[in-house]
């Protein structure tokens, strides 16, 4: 299978090189990587440089955005920077971040479960960060929800649900709309992906309200979403960010922020969070 990979990378000087490194050394190797430098002002640049020079199907685009760093729309369009360059001769789009390791197998293991399920829309392993000298799962979310620093889409679903959104929670709409259409996701238990840098650690402050904002542009209406962020809110061993989620919310609710997904779609979101809440209660 054809896979592009696209790199959004923002002063990832310490890090992008051992991404890099090992994306060369996968045992299927990709047909094209896109590194998007996005205003960094380290040695990202010459870092991924010096590996297109050696790699011909590894380039290099240049972009300029703010130096604050938010999630969601800022990596999403950086993405988009990247993917206008590249042609539509893809079997497989990948969003990676910049910091992290891959086993050398993991392309080669993604593409045998899109080649043994025609209904694969979505596949990744699981990100473990190192804690006292260890590598252990970033357990930060539920198993079977594919991480925004490892996407990888099936060319016909990445189409099909509209690419990506240039929001936060655009790694969980693009989940939710895969699975309106009719696409499986799986998660990989056994690709272990070193994430370098853990999730957050260098967001702005402005950010905490963005996570609010998306559930209401997600129209998950106000009950799931006071679920859902105290949910998150615990899992980030942080109650008061409950207080920010649910700020956001009614922020965007106040100023009528546009949807991001239509009516129906919403709906099919709405019942599909019940019974995952619901199953849970029961199990």
């Amino acid at each position: 299978m054809n896979f592009y990979i696209i790199i959004p990378a923002h002063n990832e000087e310490s890090s992008i090189g051992l991404t890099l490194d090992s994306l060369v050394n996968q045992t299927l190797l990709p047909k094209r990587l896109m590194v998007v430098n996005d205003n960094s002002t380290d040695n990202t640049q010459d870092i991924v440089e010096a590996y297109a020079k050696k790699h011909s199907w590894i380039s290099l685009v240049n972009s300029k955005s703010s130096n604050i760093h938010l999630p969601g729309s800022k990596i999403i369009n950086a993405f988009y920077k990247g993917y206008e360059l590249l042609d539509e001769n893809y079997d497989v789009i990948c969003k990676f971040d910049a910091d992290l390791i891959f086993p050398k197998n993991y392309l080669e293991t993604l593409s045998n479960h899109y080649s043994s399920n025609i209904k694969l829309g979505m596949v990744s392993g699981f990100c473990y960060i190192e804690k006292d000298g260890s590598w252990v799962l970033e357990n930060l979310t539920r198993k079977d929800h594919i991480r925004g620093a490892l996407k990888a889409y099936k060319k016909g679903c990445f189409l099909e649900i509209g690419k990506l959104k240039p929001s936060m929670g655009w790694d969980t709409i693009d989940e939710l709309l895969a699975k309106y259409y009719g696409w499986d996701i799986l998660t990989d238990e056994s690709l272990h992906v070193k994430h370098l840098k853990p999730t957050g650690m260098s967001y702005n402050k402005a950010s905490k309200y963005l996570q609010g904002e998306a559930m209401y542009k997600m129209r998950y209406g106000f009950v799931i979403t006071f679920i859902s962020a105290l949910k998150l809110a615990y899992k980030k061993r942080s109650l008061g960010l409950l207080n920010d989620y649910i700020a956001g919310y009614f922020k965007a609710k106040k100023e009528n922020m546009p949807f991001l997904v239509s009516e129906e779609e919403g709906t099919f979101i709405r019942d599909l969070r019940w019974k995952g809440i619901i199953g849970k209660l029961k199990g």
